[in-house]
């Protein structure tokens, strides 16, 4: 979540170096930005003065990197498995909101660092099996809901080969971008499904994570065609 190869920085008319500097050392499965368009933009004009600040008193945005990410994932190991889906998702929210303030920071220092981009992604990836987790155990456990659990489960494996399958592509120098659901899909989904469980929402849960499950899986095979027409374009250029 953070520091992010998917900066979450502003998009402006003309070039913004913080935002090339660290898309050029972004992970290959680095997704889009959370934020888009005016939206960051009118956020960042609160979180670029908290980033100020604390680049001024030496905080680093790899640090918050890991703040963001060891408070999400233990507040969904927490709230979720004890059944408390109402409170849960706002908590963990809260943290993952820490992905605006590192890269209000990145923008405040001048730069992103390669480590830093490998660190964020590797944080994303942390985080958010940690959120399919959570909830996977409260389907086994209190919520007495083992078939969702399957979907749960479903939703851990694939959001993680989404990623991965981008990641190998990219390395082998193929393209996998797009998909029907990335990241910031996924997180909107479960959070909202699961605080509207919480609340007493009929199925909201059931909704989101097999709507998920179905949309993860198709969006797996989606990246691997792209692969595979990517590696076939890719041949044809080394024959001509």
């Amino acid at each position: 979540m953070t520091c992010a190869p998917t900066s979450l920085a502003s998009r402006g008319t003309t070039a913004d170096p913080v935002r090339q500097t660290r898309q050029e050392s972004a992970p290959p499965d680095a997704e889009r930005p959370m934020l888009s368009g005016s939206a960051r933009v009118h956020v960042n004009r609160v979180t670029d003065p908290v980033g100020r600040a604390l680049v001024q008193r030496g905080v680093t945005p790899d640090v918050v990197t890991v703040i963001g990410t060891v408070g999400a994932s233990a507040a969904a190991l927490w709230f979720l498995p004890r059944g408390e889906l109402a409170i849960g998702p706002w908590i963990i929210t809260l943290f993952v909101l820490l992905d605006l303030v590192d890269g209000a920071m990145a923008r405040a220092r001048g730069k992103g660092t390669p480590f830093g981009a490998v660190l964020d992604s590797t944080c994303d990836r942390i985080a958010d099996g940690a959120l399919l987790a959570g909830l996977t155990w409260w389907c086994l456990g209190v919520g007495n809901e083992r078939v969702l659990g399957v979907a749960a489960m479903i939703c851990l494996v694939s959001s993680q080969l989404i990623s991965y399958v981008k990641a190998r592509a990219e390395g082998m120098g193929l393209d996998a971008n797009g998909g029907l659901v990335e990241r910031a899909e996924r997180l909107i989904v479960v959070l909202l499904g699961t605080f509207l469980q919480g609340v007493g929402v009929p199925y909201a849960l059931q909704v989101a994570l097999w709507g998920l499950a179905a949309a993860s899986v198709f969006t797996v095979f989606q990246r691997m065609w792209l692969v595979y027409r990517s590696a076939q374009e890719q041949a044809r250029e080394t024959s001509a």
